[in-house]
């Protein structure tokens, strides 16, 4: 009897046990511990091991694509334009933004076909107040200040496209030597910082008795208390990109520590071809000896070396240009005034400026403009893809773990259609680089980029970045990495945005055709 009731027992256990040890097996969370800096009882900093829960493949992958787009569209003159971003983040919420817009020329201008293509990374800090109203606001704003540049040329009141159209076409001069035109739109980007807007809202609210008794007015209640003084307290760096596709130039405008570089491909007599590494804008940090420079010549000669201290503008600040950081810039009984005004009352008092803060200011908006003359297509092609140019526009979490080399084979492999896991010995190979204009570093960073591999998944190329950058093809170094929560995430990777471009000859059958208005313009900018 016993041994006929052991036979259905049995097979009980096989098809019901081993499912349940299966499950148990599959769904068990796995962990990982890290070892973090956080605030000891006496509020210093101790490190200990927090153990945090790791994060599915397929939970990564949705993290990386979760702010990932991308479009394309083609032109009368038979180019495709393609442009992708994404963004991770590892702060909450995320501190960068990007923004671009799109303004086609009249058929009726000279200059015509062509368009002006705008495309801007921010990369903020101190909170996400700057970067936001600069994505919403910087390329309206130097469209603006480019047309009040414009002394000589009466504009038309035909609407907003058509006088966007004339300053687009007589703002910048024919020739690409012409010094003018980088500087008009240095000008315009620097006028369209944000910073001194709460001392436009705190002199409209004093009146002649406040000022001769010195009385100070709560403005803490105005609704445009914090929506000003957030963004100018705040900072962020921006990157922007011009393309004038009717001359064929391209300008990169960069304040703060964001990067830009370019990929060409070229061919020898041989056929054999490499891209050549093109980058367009240097880090602007203290470590960046151009900034050193510019910066000690800005104060007296005592302070040559405490304005910058171990790359840091007075010890603090790493961007040595960025929108807002009014505590950089704001002399010390202005940030007195402003803080109590407007933010004593929410609540949310301003810091203190730096103890060795004497001759402000000592962080600038001004960007620097680099112009170049872009051959938009008359190069040999890769063999696997009509693409022989595109432009890498990201925050410095991406280039905090790749060198400007690692992106343009990255992406040149991607274009080139590599899949799957490619070791990076093997990449220079398959994806051989050439160095063109060289990195201006500004941070004090050691990749180890030597061993490991890289990982070609993702379909999204911005996307395909940030992968990589965040661990490649090591799965379990990524999924590591994505899995620390904010704020403890921010110890180990930044918030990282990219955009990438890149445009093919006639390629105008593939995308869709887009046409131009004034409701697109009035969107768009």
């Amino acid at each position: 009897m016993l041994r006929r009731a052991w036979k259905p027992l049995a097979a009980t256990t096989v098809l019901i046990g081993t499912p349940s040890y299966l499950y148990y097996t599959f769904t068990k969370q796995q962990t990982f511990d890290l070892a973090v800096k956080v605030r000891g009882a006496d509020g210093k900093p101790v490190m200990t091991n927090r153990t945090f829960s790791l994060l599915s493949k397929n939970a990564v992958r949705d993290r990386l694509i979760e702010n990932a787009s991308s479009d394309s569209f083609s032109r009368p003159d038979n180019t495709l334009w393609k442009y992708a971003t994404a963004s991770v983040a590892a702060n909450d919420p995320l501190e960068d933004a990007h923004a671009h817009a799109i303004i086609a020329r009249d058929p009726s201008d000279p200059s015509a076909p062509g368009d002006w293509l705008f495309f801007t990374v921010m990369d903020g800090h101190g909170g996400p107040h700057t970067s936001r109203l600069l994505s919403k606001t910087l390329i309206n704003a130097v469209v603006l200040e480019l047309s009040s540049l414009i002394h000589s040329i009466d504009v038309p009141k035909s609407g907003l496209l058509e006088n966007l159209k004339l300053i687009f076409r007589t703002s910048l001069p024919k020739s690409p030597e012409d010094p003018q035109n980088p500087e008009r739109i240095s000008l315009a980007i620097q006028n369209a910082n944000s910073v001194n807007a709460p001392l436009s809202v705190l002199a409209a609210n004093l009146d002649a008795e406040s000022i001769k008794k010195n009385i100070l007015p709560d403005l803490s209640k105005h609704p445009l208390a914090l929506q000003t003084m957030l963004p100018a307290v705040s900072g962020s760096c921006a990157l922007m990109a011009v393309f004038d596709t009717a001359h064929r130039h391209l300008y990169v405008a960069c304040s703060g520590d964001s990067r830009a570089v370019a990929g060409i491909w070229e061919e020898n007599e041989e056929g054999q071809g490499s891209w050549r590494v093109e980058v367009l804008s240097e880090d602007q940090t203290g470590r960046n000896p151009n900034e050193l420079r510019r910066i000690q010549s800005e104060h007296p000669p005592d302070e040559a070396g405490s304005v910058i201290r171990a790359g840091r503008v007075l010890g603090g600040l790493e961007p040595s240009r960025a929108f807002g950081d009014a505590r950089y810039k704001w002399p010390r009984d202005v940030q007195d005034v402003l803080n109590r005004a407007f933010l004593v009352g929410n609540g949310q008092p301003l810091r203190p400026p730096p103890s060795t803060f004497k001759t402000p200011p000592y962080v600038t908006a001004t960007p620097v403009v680099t112009h170049r003359d872009f051959d938009f297509g008359s190069v040999a092609r890769l063999s696997k893809s009509p693409a022989s140019r595109f432009v890498v526009l990201a925050t410095d979490g991406l280039w905090d773990k790749l060198s400007s080399e690692d992106v343009v084979a990255l992406v040149g492999g991607h274009l080139k259609g590599l899949k799957g896991v490619v070791s990076k010995r093997a990449l220079p190979d398959l994806v051989p680089t050439t160095s063109g204009a060289p990195t201006v570093e500004g941070k004090d960073k050691k990749r180890n980029n030597s061993s490991g591999s890289w990982s070609f998944e993702e379909e999204n190329i911005s996307s395909h970045l940030i992968r990589n950058a965040f661990g490649g093809g090591d799965a379990e170094d990524l999924r590591k990495l994505m899995s620390i929560p904010a704020p403890l995430a921010r110890s180990y990777r930044d918030d990282t945005t990219v955009t990438v471009v890149w445009w093919e000859d006639g390629q105008e059958g593939n995308a869709k055709s887009v046409t131009f208005s004034s409701d697109n313009i009035k969107a768009k900018l």
